[in-house]
């Protein structure tokens, strides 16, 4: 973050119940530079320290960069002046990935003709959340005008709580701007988070990743009916989706008994 070519932001650290030395390195960054504020809690989760930042945020726009990933030096220059040039409340640029150290490119083309920006009314990206059609699921690798959070809450305890909240902000902007430029760095490792969550562990496990997801389809639906989108079709769609997951589920259970 001190590398940005932009200059004039904060950042705010969340030591989430750490066990290593993760407060003491924030602690260093804190005491370089006044960009930095640092808050320690309990364990909350990803969640839970999503909520805790938007309590400390000032300013005009929220960027989310999760702790095992990075971003390119001029991620905030280019996001910022596509929304100067275009408007728009929520910006999204897509990621590379980040293995063993290497960078890798991805080839948005098939998604983004031309590469050229594609500019989304909120319902229109709201009808694309399930396929993930853009790219734009995540809630990092996004600008987004403060006001939209506003009594905006990430709901904790569940696995997709990107899924599960994103969708959220859509039928409160004015506009969604896609930018399919590499500028967001994800970090793939043997670990993550999302990896944790959907590895074979135990039936009750699984069965709970189920039921979270289960209750995202129904929030989803919520908010389709509240914008009056034809939930018929959306219906037809989001059917698919659920074979499609629950046959991945039952892939990943070695437990004949369990299938």
């Amino acid at each position: 973050m001190i590398e940005q070519t932009f200059k004039d932001f904060e950042v705010i650290l969340v030591d989430d119940g750490s066990t290593d030395n993760s407060f003491v390195i924030c602690q260093e960054y804190v005491a370089k530079d006044s960009l930095f504020r640092l808050i320690h809690q309990k364990n909350k989760g990803t969640a839970g320290t999503r909520n805790t930042c938007l309590k400390y945020m000032h300013g005009e726009f929220i960027t989310w960069i999760d702790s095992d990933d990075k971003i390119k030096p001029d991620y905030l220059e280019k996001l910022l002046q596509v929304q100067a040039e275009t408007g728009a409340q929520m910006i999204n640029c897509v990621c590379y990935d980040i293995k063993d150290g290497i960078e890798y490119y991805l080839d948005y083309t098939p998604i983004y003709p031309d590469l050229k920006r594609i500019e989304l009314s909120g319902r229109d990206a709201l009808r694309t959340v399930f396929f993930d059609r853009y790219r734009i699921i995540t809630l990092w690798e996004t600008l987004v005008d403060s006001k939209l959070y506003k009594g905006w809450f990430c709901s904790q305890g569940v696995t997709f709580e990107d899924l599960g909240n994103k969708f959220k902000l859509y039928l409160r902007t004015n506009k969604v701007v896609l930018v399919p430029e590499q500028l967001y760095g994800y970090r793939q490792g043997n670990s993550s988070i999302m990896k944790d969550a959907i590895r074979q562990k135990t039936f009750l496990e699984e069965l709970k990743i189920t039921k979270d997801l289960m209750h995202t389809i129904e929030k989803y639906i919520y908010y389709m009916e509240v914008a009056n989108i034809d939930v018929e079709e959306e219906h037809l769609h989001i059917l698919k989706y659920i074979d499609f997951i629950s046959s991945y589920r039952v892939t990943m259970i070695g437990n004949e008994e369990d299938k």
